[in-house]
């Protein structure tokens, strides 16, 4: 048995205590004033919360139960969402060629020059940054109240969006095959659909599969503001103060939310298993 004892001198020195950089003191110092700003600027109050219990319970109480009649407000309930499906359904398929024309053009493995590259980003930033409600509301003024509006505004921003996801699943694949094809000579055009596209097939349809899901819930926001679909009647019953049709109307819209995202992950895991 060792009787070898480290003696003061030998023994290692504890760890230096390390204060935080001025970077990380920086940064925190600004999030803490950011976040004190948003609370003034928003009058967050947990006391005016809490003080409005009495209204909350009044607004559950007249919700429930809610109002099941067959005639007056389910069947109608049913029928809008599915509306509010179809639209979901037609704002995502009817978007599917321009993004993918655009994300062609926005992604760095199949742009045909720099200029337009940029260009097709810059498209699909503004179609992404602006939001569906408002080109609902452009669209509603132009081809009147409707889901046809409703249509035309996801069919914009979900360009936009699908068309950034899609440049940037290009823009991941294994680049090998696709210089080989430049190096042979191949064009632009070909090189998309030999080499790209294929790499990402399961990518392209898994995002598709998220869009749609997406946009049957966003589309439930732009029938508050005359696209139609069962936010219509939603916004009707608030407006009515018939806050039990609303709880029915809110009901159909879960099951149809839960339905749609459902189906989606049972879609995604055979792509998956496909892919494996």
């Amino acid at each position: 048995m060792s009787t070898d004892v480290l003696t003061p001198a030998e023994r290692p020195a504890p760890p230096r205590r390390r204060w935080p950089s001025p970077v990380t003191l920086t940064i925190t110092a600004v999030l803490v004033v950011a976040h004190v700003l948003a609370w003034r600027g928003t009058d967050f109050s947990p006391t005016a919360l809490a003080q409005g219990w009495r209204g909350m319970a009044d607004f559950i109480g007249q919700a429930l139960p809610p109002d099941l009649s067959w005639s007056e407000v389910l069947k109608p309930s049913i029928d809008a969402a599915l509306v509010t499906l179809y639209i979901g359904l037609l704002g995502t398929t009817l978007s599917v060629p321009f993004a993918l024309a655009l994300a062609l053009a926005a992604a760095r493995t199949t742009a045909p020059n720099r200029w337009v590259y940029q260009a097709a980003r810059s498209v699909l930033s503004f179609l992404r940054a602006v939001p569906d409600v408002v080109f609902a509301l452009v669209f509603v003024t132009a081809v009147g109240l409707g889901p046809f509006a409703g249509v035309l505004a996801l069919v914009f921003h979900n360009t936009g969006v699908m068309g950034k996801l899609w440049a940037e699943a290009m823009e991941e694949i294994d680049q090998g095959p696709r210089d080989a094809l430049r190096a042979n000579g191949a064009s632009s055009l070909q090189v998309a659909a030999h080499a790209v596209l294929p790499a990402v097939v399961p990518q392209f349809v898994g995002l598709l599969l998220y869009r749609f899901d997406v946009n049957v819930r966003s589309s439930l926001v732009l029938g508050l503001v005359g696209a139609g679909g069962i936010g219509f009647l939603v916004n009707k019953s608030i407006k009515l103060f018939r806050f039990d049709e609303m709880a029915t109307h809110l009901l159909v819209v879960m099951v149809l939310v839960v339905a749609v995202d459902q189906l989606s992950a049972f879609v995604r895991r055979r792509i998956g298993g496909i892919g494996a």
